[in-house]
């Protein structure tokens, strides 16, 4: 048996996550004969057969099926391998793209952002400030080096670090509606101007956040404005409960939550690429935060 090379196990893993040849080649930029010549040097070489090629999809033969496993775990340790010597060969970064969302309180995030920036001058920090599905798309289209917002647990482009919970609250100035507060329900709210933060995402599909469907809506940039639209009577809207907890207590807000508006609980985490390099003032920030960057 002669030795096979990356190309060809990363043709075969290819294949079998696609589910055939010709998907295989689009994924990996590679000609079609290319792939399948590949796959079929490296079944020569083992001296077994890999694929089932006698139906539509092709398959894994059971030996196939055992040799994929252990052929994934050698892609897994090389890409990994690959983003360690990226990692060497940056050096030290000139900056980092930082991108906070809109309900992480900025006051702790900001003086544990400082401390850190103190201690390596040699790095400039790029700031930017983004809401809704904003931070995210960022990240994912390689503007960002780490953002702190809520992310999707499960995906498995992103690593992330849990830094605590924030919870929403529905609030109106007193007086707003002309009902009783605990038996507001969405339909009460429809003839009501509801205030929402403007999304800044660019091309990832709208999401609607807590979003009356039918009420006439105010957007906003952000939650600091979108406070100030509120305690004017402007409109009603979901808060952060960090950002209006005095003026809940003053009375100068009046809670809407209840049975049919609970509100809700976000998490708030620091979120970098899981398949990108990352340079060691970006490893050094990420084991800070992770050492120092929980919510009180």
């Amino acid at each position: 048996m002669h030795d096979f090379t990356l190309q060809e196990l990363q043709s075969f893993d290819a294949v079998v996550a696609h589910g055939g040849f010709e998907a295989a080649a689009r994924a990996l930029h590679r000609s079609h004969p290319a792939v399948f010549a590949a796959v079929a040097k490296l079944e020569r070489q083992l001296g077994m057969a890999l694929l089932d090629r006698t139906a539509y999809r092709v398959r894994l033969t059971d030996a196939g099926r055992a040799f994929h496993h252990k052929a994934q775990i050698i892609l897994h340790e090389m890409q990994g391998l690959r983003r360690y010597a990226a990692q060497l060969a940056m050096g030290q970064e000139s900056e980092l793209r930082i991108v906070i969302g809109d309900f992480c309180p900025p006051r702790p995030l900001l003086a544990l952002l400082a401390k850190f920036f103190a201690a390596h001058p040699g790095t400039r920090l790029h700031l930017a400030l983004e809401a809704v599905g904003g931070p995210v798309e960022r990240l994912l289209d390689g503007e960002a080096d780490l953002i702190v917002h809520g992310v999707d647990p499960h995906d498995p482009r992103i690593e992330a670090i849990g830094l605590g919970k924030v919870a929403f609250v529905p609030v109106m100035a007193p007086g707003f509606l002309a009902i009783a507060r605990r038996s507001v329900r969405p339909d009460d709210l429809r003839a009501s101007t509801q205030a929402v933060i403007r999304d800044t995402a660019r091309h990832t599909p709208l999401r609607d956040h807590f979003v009356i469907a039918g009420a006439h809506q105010c957007t906003v940039p952000d939650h600091a404005t979108k406070k100030e639209v509120i305690l004017q009577g402007l409109a009603w809207g979901h808060l952060p409960r960090f950002l209006v907890e005095k003026e809940l207590r003053s009375g100068k807000l009046v809670s809407l939550a209840g049975r049919h508006l609970p509100g809700s609980v976000e998490t708030l985490a620091a979120a970098r690429r899981a398949d990108a390099p990352h340079g060691p003032v970006a490893q050094a920030l990420w084991t800070h935060i992770a050492a120092h960057g929980k919510l009180p």
